[in-house]
């Protein structure tokens, strides 16, 4: 059954400014550990690359915000959420804290897509909760 379903489309020149401006300080405050490795890496080789890796896990926190039915609100944080990908290159959500125990509470499962073109990120969350594993009221 379907929970929520969030999309976002993020203009990457408006992270690239924020970046500029801000440093690592907003990295920081958007994306959660195991992210923070990845951007790094990324970031290295072609400083481009790592300036859309950070677009897509923005955006596709802002479509999971919107299909959890929270917006950024306790216990929903930039960093309790983190896309992560599959070693198939797949992209899963990954929940931790207050946010994690809220959403297993809920009896829900999150399906992830990011795409990142020239100039925009996207992103398409779909949250879905299990009929035989309602949360108990």
């Amino acid at each position: 059954m379907i929970y929520g379903i969030g999309t976002d489309v993020c203009d990457i020149r408006r992270i690239e400014t924020t970046v500029q401006r801000q440093g690592e300080r907003f990295v920081r405050k958007v994306l959660g550990e195991a992210e923070w490795l990845v951007w790094q890496q990324r970031s290295v080789r072609w400083p481009q690359r790592g300036l859309r890796y950070l677009a897509t896990r923005f955006s596709a926190k802002e479509a999971f915000s919107k299909a959890i039915g929270l917006g950024m609100r306790m216990p929903m944080s930039w960093r309790r959420c983190e896309i992560l990908n599959e070693p198939s290159g797949r992209p899963m959500i990954v929940l931790h804290g207050e946010l994690k125990t809220w959403f297993e509470a809920q009896g829900l499962r999150a399906h992830v897509t990011v795409t990142d073109e020239t100039d925009y990120a996207a992103s398409f969350v779909v949250v879905e909760r299990d009929p035989t594993n309602l949360p108990i009221s």
